[in-house]
C-alpha cells in the first residue's frame, strides 16, 4: 500500500488527525496446542503504520513470514483462502465463469507450487544451455592455442640449455663471493665478542653501581624525610614548651597572689572565728540566764495573777457588803430594792455573757497564735536543715570538681602527646603517598596509556560497585623469592604482568560493561574458571629450574601463574637454554633475560636497569605497603584520639555542670537565709502577741469571776428583808474582808512589783539575745560561711589554690619531659644529618665512578657502532649473494662442483659468451611448457564440465515431467474430492435435490466429463468447471447455475465453499453475512450445517437474519455511542433476536 492508502485506512474523512498507527489483534485458544508455542493462548497482532506494517506473536516482534508459517502449521493454508469468507465473496463465486471456477480449484489443489518449481526448472535449463555454448567456444580456443604452444616448446628447450649454463656460472661466482663475505663476518664477530667480553664486567659493575646509587638516593631521601619529620616535631616541641613556659609563668603569678590572699583570708577568718566563739559563749550565758529567769518569772506572774484574782473576788464581796449596808438609805421598800437588784442582776448577766463570748474568742485567737508559732518553729527547723544539706552538697561538689579538673589535666597532656604523634604520622603518610604516586607514575610509563587507565578504572569500578572476585593485575599477586631472577620474570611475563585476574568470566563481563559505559582504558582479563592449563614435564636436572618455583603466590591463583610462567625454565647460560628448548619443547631463559622460544627464536640483549618493570613493581609494592602501614597507624592513633577528646569534652561538661550546680546552690542559700530571718522575726512577733493575748485572757477570766461573785451576792440579797444595817455575821465578814483586802493588796503590790522586775529583766535579756548576740552570731557565721563558700575562681579559695599548685607541678613535669624529648630530637636530627652527609659523600663518589664508566661505555658504544656498520655492510653483501643464488632457482647437480676449481676471470669470460647466446632468445615464451600444461588441464576440465551439464539437463527435464504428472494428479484428486463433498453438502442443504460438478474438455467444447469417471491425459485439456443442480429431483439432469435464481445461486456458491473447506479443513472459519441472499428455508439449512461442522472447528458469522441465531452458541453485538465509536460486547440470544427484528422493521 502507498502512504496515502495507509493514511486513508487509518483515518478517512474531512477532519485532521494525528493518528500514526492502528492495530488488529486476534486471540487464539491454543488449549489443544495446535500452535506449537507451548502456551494456552496465542495473540497475533498486525500494526498498520504510515510507512510499514509490523507483526507480533505473543507481544514479541516477528516477521510476516513467521506469522504465515505459524498459521500454515495450524492448518490455515494459503492455497485455500475460504476459511474467511468476506462480504461479496459469495456473490463473486455465484457469478464466476467456468474457467474461473477451474482456476479456483487449481489454487485449492496447490498447483502454484508445481508451476513455480517448473518455472525455476525452465530457467535452469536456459542457463545450462548458455553455459554449454560458452564451454564449446572455450574448447575451440584452447585447441587452437595448444597448436601454437607445440612450436614454442622446441625454441624453449634450446633457451633452457643455454640458461642452465649461465646459472651454473653465476652460481660459481656468487658462491665464491659468499664464502669470502662469510669469512669476513666471522672475523668481525669474533673481534666484537672479544671486545664485548672485555667490557662485560664493566657493564655489570655499572649496572650494580646504578642500583647502589638508586639505593643511596632512596636512603638519602628517606633520611631527609625523617629529618624533616624530626624538625617538624622539634618545632612543635619548642612551640609547646614556649606555651608551657608562658602558662607556668601565669600560674606562678596566680599562685603567688593566691598565697598572699590566702594569708589575709586566714587572718580574717581567725579573727572572725575568735569573735564568733566569744559571741557564742556570751549567748550561751545569756540563754542560761534566760532559762533560769523564765521559771521564776512565770511563777511570779502566776502568783501575782492568783493574788489579783483573790483581790478582785474579795473586793467584789466587800463592795457587795458596802452596797447592802447602804440599801436602807437608797431604797424605801423591799420591792423597790428587789427591783433594783433584778435590774443589776440582769445587767451583770448580759455583761457576763458578753465577756464570756470575748473570752471564748480570745482563747481561739490564743490557740491560733500558738499554732502559728509552732508552724513557724517547724519551718525554721526545716530551713536550718535545708541550709545544712546545701552546705554539705557544696563541699561534695567542690571535691568532685577538683578531682575532675585533675583528671582533665592528665588526659589533656595525653592528648597533646597523641597530637604530636599524629602530626609525625601525617608527615610520614604524606611522604609515603607522594612516593606511591611517583611509583605509580613510573609503573604507568612502562605500559601503554590505555592499559594504565584501564587498571585504574578496574580498581575504581570494583570498589564502587563492590564486585567480588576482582583480584587485580597479575604483578600484585606474587613476589620473587630471589631478586636475581627479576629480569627473567620480567621478560617472561611481559605485558601479561598487567593482565587483570578475576574469578569468573561473569565478573570480567560486569567490569568490562562498566568500563565500556565510562569509556575508559583497555585491559585484558584472566578468568580463573576459563583458564585451561596443561601439565608440563620439566627436565629433572640441577642446571634447569622451572621459573614458577621462584615465585611466591596464593595457591588459588595457580592457573593464572601456570598460564604465564608455567612453560618457562631458567638456565644458567644461553647454550643450555637453546639445548633444553629444543629437547623438551619449553621456553627457556637466562637470569640476564636472554630468552629462547620453544620454536627456536632467540631474543634478549641489553636491558636498561633503570627501566626495569620488576624494580618499578617492587618500588610500588614497597611504598604501597608502607603507605597502608602508616595509614593504619594514623587511623589507629586518630581512633585513640577521638574517644580521648570525647572523654575530655565529657569531663569538661561534667565540670561545667557541677559548677552550675554549685552556683545554683550558692544562689539558693540567700533566699533561704532571708526566709529564715523572716520566719524568726515573725516567730518573735507572734510570741509577743501570744504573751499579750494570754495576759488579756487572764484579766477577762478574773473579771468574769468577780462578776459571778457580784451576781451571786445580788441573788442572795434578793428576797431578804430590808434592814437598816448588816447582821453580825456580815459585819464580822466585812471587818475580816477589810483586813484581808488590805493585807492582800500589800501582798499583790509586792508580787506585782516582783513580777514587774522579773518582766523587765526578761525583756532586757530578750533584747540582748535577739537584737545583739544572736544577730551578731548570725552575721559572723554568714561571713565565715562566705569565706568557706567562695567560688573556685576566687584566688582565696583553698581548693583552687591546691588545684593551681597541682597545675604548676604538672607544668613543671611537662616542661622537664619536653626538655628531655627536645634533647632526644636534637640528637636524632644531628645523627640524621651526619648519616645524610655520609651517604651524600658516598653517593658523589659512586656517581663520579659511574660517570667514568659511562664515558668508557660511550667509547665502547662508538666502537660497537663501527663494528655494527662494518657488519651491516658485510651482511648486506652476504644477503645480496644469497638473494642472487636464490634468484637462480633450482640448479642442476653439476652446478655445485663443475666450476669449483676454475678461476674467477675465466668464469667471467664464459659467462659473457653465454649471455651473448641468450640474446637470440629475447622473445622466447618462457612459460610455454607451463601454459601447455595449463591449457591441457583446462580442456579436460571443460569437457568434464560439459558432460556434467548435459547430465544435469537430462535430470531437470525428468523433474519437469514428474512435476507435470504430480500437478495433474493433484488437480484430478482435488476435483474428485470437491465434487464428492459438493454433492454431499448440496444434498444436506437441499434434501430433495441433487448437485454435481462437471469438468469441460478442450477437445470438444460441448463435451462434459463427470468427475466420478476415470480421466486420462493432461489437465491442460480442461477448459472449465460447470455446475448442474436440481432442487426437486434426484434423477433429473438438472440446470446449470446460470439458469438459477439469485437465492439458488447463493446456495450453490455456499455449497461450493463448504466442499472446498472440507477438502482442506481449518481450525476456525469467519463468515460475513453469507446468508444475506438466501431464502428462509435455505438459511435454516445453512445454519444447521454450520452447527454440525462446529464440532470440529470454530465458526464466527455475522448476520442480520434470525435463522442463524437459533443454532449459535454465543452472541456479540457491535454498538455505537454518541461519538460514533464502536464497541463489542456479549449479549443474549433474545437481545440479538430483538436487534435483528428492529433492523428488519427499520428496513
Amino acid at each position: 500500500m502507498s502512504r496515502e492508502e495507509r493514511q486513508l485506512l487509518l483515518h478517512e474523512g474531512s477532519g485532521v488527525t494525528n493518528t500514526m498507527s492502528a492495530y488488529v489483534e486476534i486471540v487464539f485458544d491454543n488449549s489443544d496446542h495446535r500452535f506449537p508455542t507451548g502456551k494456552e493462548e496465542l495473540v497475533i497482532r498486525r500494526t498498520i503504520g504510515t510507512k510499514k506494517d509490523e507483526y507480533s506473536l505473543d507481544k514479541k516482534s516477528s516477521s510476516k513470514a513467521d506469522v504465515m508459517n505459524l498459521l500454515e502449521s495450524a492448518g490455515f493454508s494459503k492455497s485455500n483462502p475460504y476459511y474467511i469468507v468476506p462480504q461479496g465473496r459469495i456473490t463473486s463465486l455465484t457469478n464466476a465463469k467456468d474457467h474461473e471456477r477451474l482456476a479456483l480449484l487449481k489454487e485449492v489443489a496447490g498447483t502454484k507450487v508445481y508451476e513455480n518449481r517448473r518455472t525455476e526448472s525452465e530457467k535452469i535449463i536456459e542457463e545450462t544451455e548458455s553455459k554449454q555454448a560458452k564451454i564449446d567456444e572455450l574448447l575451440k580456443y584452447i585447441e587452437d592455442r595448444l597448436q601454437e604452444l607445440e612450436d614454442e616448446k622446441e625454441e624453449l628447450k634450446e633457451f633452457q640449455q643455454s640458461d642452465k649454463e649461465r646459472r651454473c656460472l653465476e652460481y660459481a661466482l656468487h658462491s665464491r663471493e659468499l664464502q669470502e663475505v662469510t669469512s669476513a663476518l666471522e672475523e668481525v664477530e669474533e673481534e666484537r665478542q672479544q671486545e664485548s667480553y672485555n667490557n662485560k664486567e664493566r657493564r655489570d659493575a655499572s649496572a650494580q653501581r646504578e642500583k647502589t646509587i638508586q639505593a643511596l638516593e632512596d636512603r638519602i631521601r628517606e633520611k631527609n624525610q625523617e629529618k624533616a619529620v624530626l624538625l617538624v616535631n622539634k618545632r612543635e616541641l619548642e612551640a609547646e614548651m614556649s606555651q608551657l613556659i608562658k602558662a607556668k609563668t601565669e600560674v606562678e603569678c596566680v599562685v603567688a597572689d593566691m598565697q598572699s590572699n590566702k594569708s589575709q583570708s586566714i587572718s580574717q577568718k581567725t579573727s572572725i572565728e575568735t569573735q564568733l566563739e566569744k559571741t557564742r559563749k556570751n549567748l550561751q550565758l545569756k540563754e542560761v540566764e534566760m532559762m533560769e529567769l523564765e521559771p521564776e518569772w512565770d511563777s511570779a506572774q502566776k502568783s501575782a495573777q492568783a493574788l489579783r484574782q483573790s483581790l478582785e473576788a474579795w473586793d467584789a464581796r466587800l463592795q457587795i457588803l458596802y452596797s447592802k449596808q447602804g440599801r436602807l438609805r437608797q431604797f424605801t421598800s423591799m420591792a423597790e430594792r428587789d427591783q433594783f437588784l433584778k435590774g443589776e442582776i440582769k445587767a451583770l448577766k448580759e455583761y457576763h455573757k458578753k465577756q464570756s463570748q470575748a473570752l471564748g474568742e480570745l482563747k481561739v485567737t490564743v490557740q491560733e497564735t500558738k499554732d502559728q508559732v509552732d508552724e513557724l518553729g517547724s519551718r525554721e527547723a526545716d530551713l536550718q536543715a535545708s541550709l545544712s544539706s546545701r552546705q554539705q552538697q557544696l563541699r561534695e561538689l567542690e571535691d568532685a570538681i577538683s578531682e575532675k579538673k585533675d583528671l582533665k589535666s592528665v588526659k589533656t597532656e595525653r592528648r597533646k602527646e597523641l597530637w604530636r604523634e599524629d602530626a609525625k604520622l601525617e608527615t610520614t603518610v604524606g611522604h609515603a603517598r607522594d612516593e606511591l604516586r611517583t611509583a605509580e607514575r613510573t609503573l604507568a610509563t612502562m605500559m601503554d596509556k590505555d592499559t594504565a587507565n584501564g587498571l585504574l578504572a578496574v580498581d575504581r569500578i570494583a570498589e564502587r560497585l563492590k564486585i567480588p572476585g576482582v583480584y587485580g593485575p597479575l604483578y600484585r599477586l606474587f613476589t620473587v623469592r630471589n631478586n636475581l631472577y627479576n629480569m627473567a620474570v620480567e621478560v617472561t611475563g611481559g605485558t601479561s604482568l598487567f593482565h587483570v585476574v578475576v574469578d569468573t568470566d561473569e565478573t570480567a563481563t560486569r567490569v568490562l560493561k562498566a568500563m565500556l559505559e565510562e569509556r575508559v582504558g583497555r585491559v585484558t582479563f584472566m578468568p580463573l574458571n576459563r583458564l585451561r592449563v596443561k601439565e608440563v614435564q620439566y627436565p629433572d636436572v640441577e642446571e634447569v629450574e622451572p621459573l614458577i618455583k621462584r615465585l611466591e603466590y596464593d595457591p588459588k591463583f595457580e592457573k593464572a601463574f601456570q598460564q604465564v610462567f608455567g612453560k618457562t625454565c631458567v638456565c644458567k647460560d644461553l647454550a643450555l637454554a637453546s639445548k633444553y628448548a629444543r629437547s623438551h619443547d619449553l621456553n627457556t631463559i637466562t637470569v640476564e633475560g636472554d630468552k629462547v622460544d620453544r620454536k627456536g627464536a632467540i631474543s634478549g640483549g641489553y636491558h636498561d636497569v633503570r627501566r626495569s618493570r620488576m624494580d618499578a613493581i617492587s618500588t610500588y609494592r614497597h611504598w604501597k605497603n608502607r603507605y597502608v602501614e602508616e595509614s593504619e597507624k594514623s587511623s589507629k592513633l586518630k581512633a585513640e584520639i577521638t574517644p580521648l577528646e570525647q572523654e575530655i569534652t565529657r569531663i569538661s561538661g561534667e565540670i561545667q555542670i557541677d559548677s552550675s550546680k554549685r552556683t545554683r546552690l550558692l544562689d539558693s542559700r540567700e533566699p533561704l537565709l532571708k526566709e529564715l530571718s523572716t520566719v524568726q522575726r515573725q516567730k518573735d512577733q507572734l510570741e509577743d502577741k501570744f504573751a499579750k493575748l494570754k495576759a488579756e485572757m487572764n484579766a477577762l477570766e478574773i473579771e468574769i469571776t468577780g462578776l459571778q461573785a457580784q451576781q451571786k451576792g445580788y441573788s442572795d440579797e434578793l428576797g431578804a428583808p430590808l434592814s437598816s444595817s448588816l447582821n453580825a455575821r456580815e459585819l464580822k465578814e466585812l471587818q475580816d474582808l477589810v483586813k484581808a483586802v488590805d493585807k492582800l493588796k500589800t501582798s499583790f503590790a509586792e508580787a506585782q512589783s516582783r513580777a514587774t522586775g522579773l518582766q523587765y529583766r526578761k525583756e532586757m535579756l530578750e533584747v540582748e539575745l535577739n537584737e545583739n548576740l544572736r544577730k551578731k552570731r548570725d552575721e559572723l557565721e554568714g561571713i565565715l560561711e562566705r569565706l568557706d563558700d567562695t567560688p573556685l575562681g576566687d584566688s582565696s579559695d583553698s581548693a583552687t589554690f591546691e588545684a593551681r599548685t597541682r597545675e604548676l607541678g604538672t607544668l613543671e613535669s611537662s616542661l622537664n619531659r619536653l626538655a628531655r624529648d627536645l634533647q632526644v630530637e636534637e640528637e636524632r636530627i644531628e645523627a640524621a644529618s651526619a648519616s645524610i652527609a655520609t651517604d651524600t659523600k658516598e653517593l658523589e663518589k659512586e656517581m663520579q665512578a659511574q660517570r667514568d664508566d659511562n664515558r668508557a661505555l660511550s667509547k665502547e658504544q662508538k666502537l660497537t657502532e663501527r663494528y655494527l656498520a662494518k657488519r651491516q655492510i658485510l651482511t648486506a653483501r652476504k644477503d645480496e649473494c644469497s638473494r642472487n643464488i636464490r634468484d637462480l632457482g633450482v640448479l642442476p647437480e653439476e652446478a655445485f662442483e663443475k666450476y669449483t676449481k676454475e678461476k674467477s676471470e675465466r668464469l667471467l669470460k664464459k659467462l659473457a659468451t653465454v649471455n651473448e647466446t641468450l640474446k637470440k632468445f629475447a622473445h622466447v615464451n618462457k612459460k610455454a611448457f607451463e601454459q601447455y600444461s595449463n591449457f591441457t588441464k583446462q580442456r579436460e576440465q571443460l569437457r568434464k564440465r560439459r558432460e556434467d551439464l548435459e547430465a544435469s539437463a537430462k535430470s531437470i527435464h525428468a523433474l519437469m515431467d514428474t512435476l507435470d504428472q504430480r500437478k495433474d494428479e493433484a488437480i484430478e484428486r482435488t476435483f474428485k474430492q470437491v465434487s464428492k463433498y459438493f454433492e454431499e453438502v448440496f444434498e444436506k442443504l437441499v434434501p430433495a435435490g441433487r448437485g454435481r460438478l462437471i469438468m469441460q474438455k478442450s477437445i470438444d467444447e460441448t463435451q462434459d466429463v463427470d468427475m466420478d469417471e476415470e480421466g486420462g491425459g493432461s489437465v491442460d485439456r480442461y477448459t472449465g468447471v460447470a455446475i448442474k443442480v436440481s432442487f426437486n429431483s434426484k434423477v433429473d439432469e438438472g440446470l446449470r447455475i446460470q439458469q438459477l435464481s439469485g437465492g439458488q445461486k447463493s446456495l450453490v456458491a455456499l455449497a461450493t465453499v463448504f466442499a472446498i473447506q472440507k477438502c482442506d479443513p481449518a481450525p476456525f472459519y469467519l463468515f460475513d453475512e453469507i446468508d444475506a441472499n438466501l431464502d428462509a428455508q435455505y438459511r435454516t439449512a445453512v445454519a444447521s450445517m454450520i452447527h454440525e461442522l462446529s464440532n470440529t472447528a470454530q465458526f464466527i458469522t455475522t448476520t442480520f437474519r434470525p435463522e442463524m441465531l437459533q443454532k449459535a452458541d454465543k452472541f456479540y453485538g457491535v454498538m455505537f455511542d454518541n461519538q460514533k465509536v464502536s464497541s463489542i460486547r456479549s449479549i443474549t440470544r433474545q437481545n440479538a433476536a430483538d436487534f435483528i427484528e428492529h433492523e428488519t422493521l427499520v428496513q
